[in-house]
């Protein structure tokens, strides 16, 4: 190929992004100016990928962390031939478009994740590259070779200021991830000025000692030099590696190249000029050279031949490993094998368990039947009992175990484990941790939420029940807050078969991540009497909420109840029965998934003649409202916790069942 066609291919998407960033008169042009060379070797020379199949399964997985830079993939994946019209990238950032301002998934062909908080994507990166390890060393066999690919990124001096990234690739070089690459967009500016304000470090030094193969390419428009480098970074297999590349911001406009002024807006009409002027480029928008064209769309043939390789070798690994190949078939497409719930415990009431432990019992019934069911804890499998029993722990330099050690990086951890649900193939990865940590996570689950991924977060220690450890570590406000995330289905089951039911409710979810809930302390057992036995508990969790005992005829006053507060509740329904009030127990562990409900079917639960409510919550009480109405009562925590034994605490705070029988009288006139 000529020097001259691949300048005009790597113009082509420079000017395709500044274009699109001034008529949408919104964006961030300079990264693409800057990092085109980069990303052009690797799109156009090393990225695996099949423009007409974006979900091939063995492609290579790209992610541009720096999701500012949008415009770079936009103009890749219209270039390379995927289903991506120019026409999008003309309405950049418009209503409909399928160009939004940072890359979503599930909304553009070829975008593998949601970025643009700065250091998500790195993190994703790994989560992808753990599930290409996990799912190679469980599928490929001797002579077959169907799991084998690399994990991508473009990364910004953002990206690896931020905390969340510092975490993901500590543990990727723990891991020895040797299929990950970062392309380290080293341009020295942020959105303020000169990074060297406040972003001094060498980060190379850094990398080296987590444990990753570092290079440098001088001069980031030196493409031979990039492609150089991807080869060598291919060559390590066993540490990740970061490539820094000198880049300049901007690159070619001469009033604002190399600063700030480049980041985030647009160039302007006269500066473009200048910049086209530069290219040696015709001032005409969106002009597209036919050669340049000619030259990118070669994926398409490329990457079909790819895949069509691909599967004539999967055919193969098909005829000597049949079982294992449509295994492969099942976990790719995300279905679950049948019967996978079918050692779902019961629990007898014989004996109170903590929703913790009963969630780890349910864990084990369901992960022995999806073996490519992977997850962890960050440093307290013992507090969380999401241990696979059994099964091996990631550790140094091994990284396919089903049991993932994350270590005390909550922030990372849910960031992995989102790249581990959009890789594809493991089903329902989980994560764990004190529910009070959330706090760390909430960016990623706010993300996974957004990104509709088939996770699990599991947290234990749900309320001020966790007792003597005190207010720092007893969560108060984080439910609440988790059930305003839109998207996101949270569960605070009451008992140890509710948590059967919650555990088998959140595999069924379809892009939605499910958040699990878990008592530390013991709780009664529920067994269904009355209302069709654990069944029909099963069945009542999976539509976010039930009848739990009830009253002849109308009921005069419900009491309702989430998590290690339903045992109180029930005993308080007890009360009221016993001196003759028509009461109604009702649990809702799901509100998410109670408001998914017929109309029809919430009336049969709380039906609006009924406005004599009582709700008992160790939380805050604000969003109860929605529930108990105007003459309703909410019973919960509207403070921080205390160090003590839970029990003395409950009584403290009133969360007693005395408490939920004084305010059904009171509600009830």
């Amino acid at each position: 190929m000529s020097a001259d066609l691949q300048t005009l291919a790597i113009n082509t998407i420079r000017t395709l992004s500044i274009d699109s960033v001034q008529k949408a008169n919104s964006g961030h042009p300079g990264l693409p100016m800057g990092a085109a060379p980069m990303a052009y070797a690797l799109w156009t020379q090393y990225l695996k990928h099949n423009p007409q199949n974006p979900h091939w399964p063995d492609r290579d997985r790209f992610v541009l962390s720096a999701g500012h830079g949008s415009m770079l993939l936009y103009s890749l994946l219209y270039l390379t031939g995927y289903d991506l019209p120019l026409s999008e990238l003309q309405s950049f950032r418009q209503w409909g478009s399928k160009t939004p301002g940072h890359p979503e998934v599930h909304l553009t062909p070829g975008v593998e994740t949601t970025t643009g908080p700065l250091g998500q994507g790195t993190a994703n990166a790994v989560g992808f590259a753990l599930a290409e390890a996990y799912l190679a060393a469980y599928f490929n066999r001797p002579g077959h070779e169907i799991v084998n690919h690399y994990t991508y990124a473009i990364v910004s001096d953002g990206d690896l200021m931020e905390g969340v990234s510092t975490e993901a690739a500590s543990l990727a070089g723990h891991w020895g991830l040797g299929k990950l690459i970062y392309l380290y967009d080293s341009n020295r500016i942020t959105l303020d000025g000169a990074a060297d304000m406040t972003f001094t470090e060498d980060v190379l030094m850094r990398y080296q000692s987590y444990g990753w193969h570092t290079l440098t390419v001088e001069d980031g428009n030196d493409v031979e030099a990039v492609a150089q480098a991807i080869v060598a970074a291919q060559q390590v297999t066993d540490q990740p590696t970061i490539i820094s590349v000198r880049t300049i911001i901007g690159y070619g406009s001469p009033n604002k190249g190399d600063s700030s002024k480049a980041h985030g807006s647009p160039l302007g009409a006269d500066e473009i000029k200048l910049v086209k002027e530069f290219y040696g480029w015709p001032q005409e928008d969106f002009y597209i050279p036919g050669e340049a064209l000619e030259h990118f769309r070669t994926a398409v043939d490329n990457g079909a031949k790819s895949e069509s390789d691909w599967q004539q070798r999967f055919e193969a690994y098909r005829a000597a490993h049949p079982e294992l190949a449509a295994e492969f078939a099942r976990a790719v497409a995300g279905q679950l094998p049948e019967g996978w719930d079918a050692d779902l415990p019961v629990f007898s009431p014989e004996k109170a368990i903590a929703t913790r432990n009963a969630s780890g019992e349910v864990l084990n019934a369901i992960a022995k039947h999806i073996p490519t069911m992977i997850g962890g804890d960050a440093d307290l499998a013992g507090s969380t009992k999401t241990l696979i029993k059994g099964e091996g722990n990631t550790g140094h330099k091994q990284v396919a175990a089903r049991n993932v050690r994350f270590g005390v990086r909550e922030h990372a951890m849910g960031a992995i484990v989102n790249g581990l649900a959009l890789h594809g193939g493991i089903i329902k990865p989980y994560s764990a941790t004190f529910l009070t940590f959330s706090d760390y996570m909430r960016p990623t689950i706010r993300l996974g939420a957004l990104m509709e991924a088939n996770t699990v977060y599991v947290f234990t220690h749900d309320s001020i029940g966790l007792g003597e450890d005190g207010p720092t570590h007893q969560p108060v406000e984080h439910v609440m807050s988790l059930r305003l995330i839109p998207n996101l289905y949270v569960f605070r089951p009451g008992d140890a078969n509710e948590t059967a039911g919650a555990w088998r409710a959140a595999m069924l979810l379809e892009d939605h991540p499910a958040l699990l809930i878990f008592s530390r302390q013991n709780l009664p057992v529920l067994t269904g009497e009355g209302i069709g036995g654990v069944e029909a508990i099963h069945t009542g969790v999976g539509r976010g909420g039930y009848v739990v005992a009830d009253s002849d005829g109308t009921p005069e006053v419900i009491l309702m109840s989430t998590g290690s507060e339903l045992g109180i509740a029930h005993e308080a329904y007890r009360t009221l029965t016993a001196d003759g009030v028509k009461a109604r127990l009702v649990s809702l562990p799901c509100w998410e998934l109670f408001e998914d409900q017929p109309d029809e079917y919430k009336e049969s639960v709380l039906p609006a003649s009924v406005t004599a409510r009582v709700s008992i919550e160790a939380g805050v009480t604000h969003g109860w409202e929605r529930y108990v109405g105007a003459r309703g009562k909410a019973i919960g925590v509207d403070t921080f916790g205390a160090s003590a034994p839970y029990e003395r605490i409950y009584e403290e705070y009133g969360l007693t069942a005395a408490k939920v029988v004084a305010a059904a009288r009171t509600v009830m006139g």
